[in-house]
Formats: C-alpha cells, sequence, structure tokens
C-alpha cells in the first residue's frame, strides 16, 4: 500500500513539473510572438528598410538574371552596387516566368490600418474644427425629406466622404457650385441642387449622426436634412466653371432632344449656362439666340465633333450664328443619370478579377464599371482614401461575392487560380511605374517630387517594379482560366467601345443612355492634380533597355496566347 502511494506521489510531482514547464514554454512563446508582430507594425509604419537589406534570390531566377524584386517599399541600393540588372531572355526557350511580388502585396493588405491611423484626429480636435466650420459657414436647416437614390431632387452635384463629412464641409462644396441647397444623407452623402425635394418626411427620421461631427445630424435612410446656402451668388458665380466641348451638329428636332430651352435676344454662353444650370442639365447648347438644356444621348451623343468654324465663332465668343451646327459647353451641374450603385443581391456565381500592375488604371477602371453597371467593385485589399470617395466595397469582405469585380494586383498561381474568370487591364509600362511612383510619395491624386524623382529610390524602384509588371501579365496569361485583356490606352481613347466589352464580359446589360453618362463623367474624382512637368523624362537609357526587354517578352506571350500584342506606342522607346 505504502509502495503504491509513494508511486502515486512521484508521478504527480513530475506532472506538475510538466504543467509548470508548459506554462513557462506558453508564456514565454506568447511573449515573442507579440514582440515580433510589434517589430513588424514598427517596420511597416517606417515605410522602408535598411540600407543593406536584399531579399535572397533562388538559384534558378539568379542563374537567368533576373532580380527578385523587393518586399518592402521603395528600399534603397545597396552601396557600391549596380542600380540595374537586365533579365537574360533565351529565345530559345521563349519568355521566362518571372517572380511574383507576393510579399509587397502582404503589406498592401494592411495598407488599410495604418492609413487609418495615420489620418485619424483626435475627435476632439475633429469636432472642434467642424464646429468652427459650421460657424464660420452657416445656413438654415429647411427641414427632414424623402430620399430617392432614382429620382434625386437635388442632383446638381453628388459627393462622398465615408469618414469626415460634416454639415459645413457639404454647404461649402454646393456653394462652391452656387447652389441653393445642401443635403446630406447616411452621415456622409452630400447632394447639391436649387429645388427642395417635394415630399417632406418626419424630423425624427433624419437621425444618422455626421460621419466628421458628433452631435450633427446628416440624414438617414433614404432620407435627407437639407440645409440652405447662404452665399453672395455672384461671389460664388464666378467660380463655376463652364467647359468648351466642340461645335456639333445639331439634331433635327432640339425640342425634342432637350427637355428645357431658352430664346433670349443677344444670348451669351454666360446666360445659357446659368440657365442650364438652375434647371439642373450637365449641357448647354448654342445656337444663334437659342439655348437648350439637357444630357448626352442616343439623338445627341457628343461623339463626332464639327470643324469649329462652322459654328461661325469661336469657343470664347459670347454668341454663336444659327444653322446647323450648335455650340455644346459643359456645366458645373453633374450627370446623376449613372451614379446610383448598389451591392448585389444575390452571390454573384461567377467569381471575376479586375488584375492589373499598380498604377495601371485600375482605381479608374472601378469607376467606369461602377457607373456602367450599377453595381460596386470590390477589393482584395483594404484603402481607406479609396472607401472615403464612395468605393464602398472596399470595406465589403472580398470574397461575398456581393460585387461585379474584385480589385487585384496579385499574380501568385493560387491566387489567380481562386478566380473563375478575370480582365486584365495591361498599361504601357513606363506610365505604370511613373502613376506607382508618384502614388507612393504623393497619393492618388498628387505628383512626386523633383527630389524623389532624383533619389536612390527611384532606379531601385525601377529595377524591381519593371519585373513585377512584367511577371503579373505573364502569369495571368498561364494560370487565368478566362481573361479579357483590355489596355490602358485604348480604354481612353475608345471609351464606350472597350466598356461595352467589359460590361458584357461581366454578363450585365446596360443602356446606351448610361454609357453616354459614364463617358460624360468619366474622369470621376481621380484625376491627379498639381503641377505636372512638361517633357519630363525620369527614365535613362539603362532604364530604357531593362523596360524594352520586358515588353517585348509580355508582347510575345500575349500573341502567343492569341491575344492582340501590345499597342505599338509601347515598343520600343
Amino acid at each position: 500500500m505504502a509502495k503504491a502511494f509513494f508511486r502515486l506521489q512521484k508521478f504527480l510531482r513530475r506532472t506538475q513539473f510538466l504543467l509548470f514547464f508548459l506554462t513557462a514554454a506558453y508564456l514565454m512563446a506568447g511573449s515573442l510572438l507579440l514582440l515580433q508582430r510589434t517589430r513588424l507594425v514598427l517596420q511597416q509604419g517606417s515605410r522602408g528598410t535598411s540600407a543593406n537589406q536584399v531579399l535572397p534570390v533562388p538559384e534558378e531566377m539568379g542563374r537567368a538574371g533576373i532580380t527578385e524584386p523587393r518586399s518592402l517599399r521603395s528600399p534603397r541600393l545597396p552601396l557600391g552596387t549596380e542600380a540595374l540588372q537586365e533579365p537574360a531572355l533565351d529565345p530559345r526557350h521563349g519568355p521566362h516566368w518571372l517572380v511574383s511580388r507576393n510579399s509587397e502585396l502582404r503589406q498592401l493588405r494592411r495598407r488599410w490600418f495604418h492609413r487609418l491611423s495615420g489620418e485619424q484626429e483626435p475627435l476632439q480636435t475633429a469636432g472642434f474644427k467642424a464646429r468652427k466650420r459650421t460657424a464660420e459657414h452657416k445656413g438654415t436647416y429647411m427641414g427632414c425629406f424623402t430620399h430617392d437614390s432614382r429620382e434625386r431632387t437635388l442632383k446638381g452635384a453628388v459627393f462622398y466622404d465615408l469618414r469626415k463629412m460634416t454639415v459645413a464641409h457639404c454647404q461649402e462644396a454646393c456653394a462652391e457650385r452656387a447652389y441653393s441647397f445642401a443635403g446630406l444623407a447616411h452621415g456622409a452623402e452630400c447632394y447639391c441642387g436649387n429645388t427642395l425635394p417635394a415630399a417632406a418626411a418626419e424630423p425624427e427620421q433624419c437621425s444618422s449622426e455626421c460621419r466628421g461631427e458628433r452631435g450633427s445630424v446628416c440624414g438617414g435612410v433614404n432620407r435627407l436634412s437639407v440645409y440652405s446656402v447662404e452665399q453672395p451668388r455672384a461671389a460664388a458665380r464666378t467660380r463655376r466653371n463652364v467647359i468648351y466641348r466642340g461645335c456639333f451638329r445639331a439634331p433635327e428636332n432640339l425640342t425634342d432632344t432637350f427637355p428645357a430651352s431658352l430664346i433670349q435676344p443677344n444670348l451669351t454662353v454666360e446666360m445659357c449656362s446659368e440657365f442650364c444650370s438652375k434647371k439642373e442639365f450637365p449641357l448647354a447648347v448654342v445656337r444663334g439666340q437659342e439655348c437648350y438644356c439637357g444630357y448626352p444621348t442616343g439623338r445627341f451623343p457628343l461623339r463626332e465633333g464639327a470643324d469649329g468654324l462652322r459654328c461661325r465663332g469661336s469657343p470664347n465668343a459670347s454668341s454663336a450664328a444659327g444653322g446647323q451646327y450648335c455650340l455644346v459647353y459643359q456645366t458645373p451641374v453633374q450627370d446623376t443619370r449613372c451614379t446610383d450603385r448598389k451591392f448585389l443581391t444575390t452571390k454573384s456565381k461567377v467569381f471575376v478579377a479586375l488584375s492589373s500592375f499598380p498604377g495601371a488604371g485600375n482605381t479608374w477602371a472601378r469607376h467606369l464599371i461602377e457607373h456602367a453597371t450599377g453595381y460596386y467593385t470590390g477589393s482584395y485589399y483594404f484603402d481607406g482614401a479609396l472607401y472615403n470617395k464612395g468605393f464602398k466595397g472596399e470595406k465589403d469582405h472580398w470574397r461575398s461575392r456581393r460585387t461585379i469585380c474584385v480589385k487585384t494586383h496579385e499574380s501568385g498561381k493560387t491566387e489567380i487560380e481562386m478566380f473563375d474568370s478575370a480582365i486584365l487591364l495591361i498599361r504601357n509600362p513606363y506610365k505604370s511605374l511613373m502613376a506607382e511612383f508618384n502614388r507612393k510619395y504623393a497619393g492618388h491624386l498628387g505628383y512626386a517630387t523633383d527630389r524623389n524623382w532624383k533619389s536612390k529610390e527611384w532606379p531601385d524602384f525601377v529595377n524591381s517594379y519593371a519585373s513585377w509588371w512584367a511577371s503579373h501579365v505573364l502569369e495571368w496569361l498561364k494560370y487565368g482560366k478566362r481573361l479579357l485583356v483590355v489596355h490602358y490606352e485604348e480604354l481612353k481613347q475608345s471609351l464606350i467601345p472597350k466598356l461595352k466589352e467589359m460590361v458584357e464580359f461581366l454578363n450585365v446589360t446596360v443602356t446606351e443612355d448610361r454609357l453616354l453618362c459614364v463617358e460624360n463623367n468619366r474622369d470621376g474624382s481621380f484625376k491627379r492634380s498639381g503641377a505636372k512637368q512638361k517633357n519630363f523624362e525620369p527614365f535613362t537609357q539603362e532604364m530604357k533597355d531593362l523596360i524594352n526587354r520586358y515588353i517585348l517578352t509580355v508582347d510575345e506571350a500575349l500573341r502567343g496566347r492569341n491575344f492582340s500584342g501590345l499597342p505599338r506606342e509601347y515598343v520600343p522607346r
């Protein structure tokens, strides 16, 4: 009995020691993991690497002369090394399948967190600024009104700020466009117009708090909080931009084509534009003393312009003679026939990717697709700047299948084979590299500075990203199941025909008027602004030789898959 008791006691002691050891090991492992995660966040926050950090290159790729692209953003070259390395291409064995950039892309997925944490203001400061703006720009609250996204009353201009919308922000935006009323909905959407909505709603139905201003009401679900805009109309009117669209042949029956008209002796462009703006039409058409307002339609598509001499006046003339031709101007009013968007009501059976190299125009293509189809596009990543500008699919899980297609820059076999089909968007690598470099250093809408272009990061960037441009196309050609290849330059030049191809590939039917609306709003909110150097050439001859080799490789691969080759302007520089 004593012997058995002794064995039990010995076993329990060993068990206690074992439990103590496992607990200590668990705590140590947790501590190491926490330190590692902290170090990773700090490294990502610094947006770079040490000067001598270079990732290893697989042996077989090293023999081919292909450099493994660096995984972190714009690292510096090791001192004493050459800035560029050319790929050795063996014509006997065809193009090499270049290295993918999955390590960089894993960081892109985390960019949402860092961008939010970097841009977020303390709530008290943000609230103070919002109250200050409200105090500087007062307007009368007109009440709560019903809001139908398809039959909007306030449709002069529409924009979103899904993180920092305030009443003052919306009022100021509408005042700059000389509108009389500003309406807010869903806490983040702003609508401008000159006419109050007809149907009033109960005050308590406007209960959504403004995203950027605590305590302020910004509409509700299908409800608008409407404010008057108090600003001198004359001062605001001077800031209204009227854009000359050209001279066009007038339709046979102008009164049937255009819903509003005005006949005025000594009619001027400014008078016609102001009249059409008040009527909230995006086009002002002048023929002699006649003014017509409307939209681009099948009867009047604005595709084939005429010689300006046929309108018997210059674009800057204060009037135009009548006849078979007319002068067309774009008013500040937004064409809202294609701005309504929503998520798919049922999950899509076909999982479609919108794939491109960074800087190839993916955001612009998403803008076109969303406005043409009326459905949101998703994203493999989370970009706060895009979400904040109205791309609501950014925050939806990319595998939800509630979006019409999903943006991705991935180029690995596993990532590609997850999709049933893909629109492969390709852009001239010279333009793509410059666009992505601008985005890295100045965001979606700015330009990198001369200091950025002349730094060591630029040649290293070209060396790394040029191979990525090629490998992205090559691997999608190799592993993609069903592809529609779209060249950015052709989409820009022939918008309607190419957009029709994309929409048909997505199995969506759209009207001609909606496509014309998209063409009228083709630029969206992501056209770069600011000082742009003319005839700027950042590429050295060594860089051109490197890029031209990749261009020829991709062109050969496209033709090998029975696609049309790259546009002639790509090759060679």
